[in-house]
């Protein structure tokens, strides 16, 4: 929720009211999408904070030779710093486009083409028409050669236009999905593409208004459950996409969520609240086995001391004991004028083994991120620190693997992509960084500063792929010298799925592994 545009929800509706021939064909769904209706209403888990880790930045590795280090304390990009970029530990090796947005996935299909799909639009209708924006829908990558990436399609539907942090791919059945949204919702129109075949030209499934609203999403492993989350308002809907072409909403919950992740086999639910400063722990059992008038209930709620507005929140497995990665975005006084400014939410590892119990035991922060070094940074007029919604905060993160996995990489918006080593997951430390050469644009105030929002991805050969909100899409590799080497527990399985048809961020990824 990057500031709330109101003025952005007419607009949605206006575009809602001319695509209204693509609505459901079930009236259910109408309803669902155009008024409050029933809904589903569990009883609040109470919010509790727990000890918690000291509250220290995350400490960063040597730059080794042919890096272009920050001049100064971690994460500082001070004005005119970064103009041909800053490195630590990486090496460019490929860019494309002009725009970027929230979200970054990777895909194998069934015949081997490997594919990068990424959102264009942060704030439709605004930046689609700045001076100097060249990019609109959902830009389509062949990435044969990462070196050189090659745009082959533009998906354009409505929710594609204007996703903002719902597009979301399930690699088992190669489907791309996204729910209309703005920095508070839109109504929930969705669009659904199949990806499997050929993902150079993915294959438009549905366009249906079966949401009551969007702005983030989730997306149950086994591919049949779509979650629109509305983040604004206190509205989830699960949709039933067993039958691409004919989704159907299943549930609806009176639940606030911003992003929302799914356990693999879909019966947990890690919500991020973004007005309560929370993870929430959602037991979506009933929904995930087609209960007939499925109810959720709320397992646990936890807070921490620096928490802004969580964004995300990502379950993993080390050695099999379950954990989450979430990530807070901006700073404790971006959506309260009494908050600290200087508080920023930035991620932290929680340890879920007693999921009615959970435990921060880990933060993931950079030195620029802490009270006393964001504050100078901020009086200094850094670029990109006038604005509660950009500068030195974190947006989102990833991981190569849910299972054992042990980089994490993020986007720091005006400190641009980071890289963690958590092969100790109690003690992290950055390993890598890169900032990409900034450019003014009205999206950054025309202050050149990066707005890197977007969750990155991962491809063989220790390379992220990311984008920068001004300047497009990026590939960079690791240093192999630092990246931690991950053991292998077990032969991954297929789970029905073609054993070439992969993506970041699943278990069943064995490209990825070490």
């Amino acid at each position: 929720m990057e500031a709330v545009g109101w003025l952005l929800v007419a607009a949605a509706v206006a575009m809602f009211l001319a695509v209204g021939a693509l609505g459901a064909s079930n009236p259910l769904n109408d309803l669902l999408a155009l008024g409050q209706g029933t809904g589903d209403t569990p009883a609040k888990a109470p919010i509790v904070k727990r000890k918690e880790p000291p509250f220290v930045a995350t400490p960063l590795a040597h730059c080794r030779r042919g890096s272009h280090p920050e001049p100064g304390v971690d994460g500082r990009v001070p004005a005119g710093s970064a103009s041909k970029g800053l490195t630590c530990n990486v090496k460019p090796i490929g860019h494309q486009g002009t725009e970027g947005g929230f979200k970054v996935f990777r895909y194998v299909d069934t015949h081997g083409h490997v594919c990068a799909f990424y959102d264009t639009t942060l704030l439709l209708p605004l930046n689609a028409l700045n001076p100097g924006a060249g990019s609109k829908g959902v830009a389509v990558l062949d990435m044969s050669n990462p070196a050189h990436p090659v745009q082959t399609d533009t998906l354009t539907a409505v929710p594609m236009l204007t996703p903002h942090e719902s597009l979301n791919l399930n690699t088992k059945r190669g489907l791309l999905a996204a729910v209309n949204g703005n920095p508070a919702t839109e109504p929930g129109l969705v669009a659904i593409y199949d990806v499997h075949a050929d993902c150079r030209h993915p294959v438009m499934d549905s366009t249906a208004l079966v949401a009551r609203f969007g702005h983030e999403s989730g997306f149950s492993s086994d591919g049949k459950t779509f979650y629109a989350t509305a983040t604004a308002l206190q509205e989830i809907t699960a949709v039933d996409v067993t039958n691409p072409k004919h989704p159907t909403a299943v549930w609806q919950g009176h639940i606030q969520s911003h992003g929302m992740s799914l356990s693999p086999n879909g019966n947990r639910a890690y919500i991020a609240d973004p007005t309560g400063k929370n993870m929430l722990i959602l037991d979506t059992s009933q929904i995930q086995a087609r209960k007939s008038n499925p109810h959720a209930r709320e397992i646990s709620r936890l807070t921490w001391k620096a928490a802004s507005i969580p964004q995300n929140a990502i379950p993993f497995t080390e050695h099999g004991h379950p954990y989450v990665l979430e990530i807070d975005e901006y700073n404790q006084s971006t959506l309260n004028p009494g908050g600290d400014p200087d508080m920023v939410g930035a991620a932290r590892i929680i340890d879920i083994g007693n999921e009615a119990k959970p435990q921060v035991i880990a933060n993931l922060r950079l030195k620029i991120d802490q009270p006393g070094p964001h504050a100078a940074a901020t009086k200094a007029g850094d670029p990109g620190t006038g604005n509660a919604a950009q500068g030195y905060a974190a947006h989102y993160c990833n991981v190569p693997t849910r299972v054992n996995p042990k980089v994490v990489a993020c986007s720091f918006i005006a400190s641009g992509l980071r890289v963690f080593d958590i092969s100790k997951l109690t003690h992290p430390k950055e390993i890598a960084y890169y900032v990409a050469p900034p450019k003014p644009r009205s999206e950054n105030g025309y202050q050149a500063s990066d707005f890197a929002m977007s969750m990155p991805a991962f491809a063989p050969g220790h390379q992220i792929w990311w984008t920068d909100g001004t300047t497009g899409f990026y590939v960079v590799s690791v240093y192999k010298s630092v990246w931690p080497h991950a053991r292998r527990s077990h032969r991954p399985t297929r789970n029905g799925a073609p054993a070439h048809a992969r993506g970041q961020g699943e278990d069943r990824d064995p490209t990825l592994r070490r």
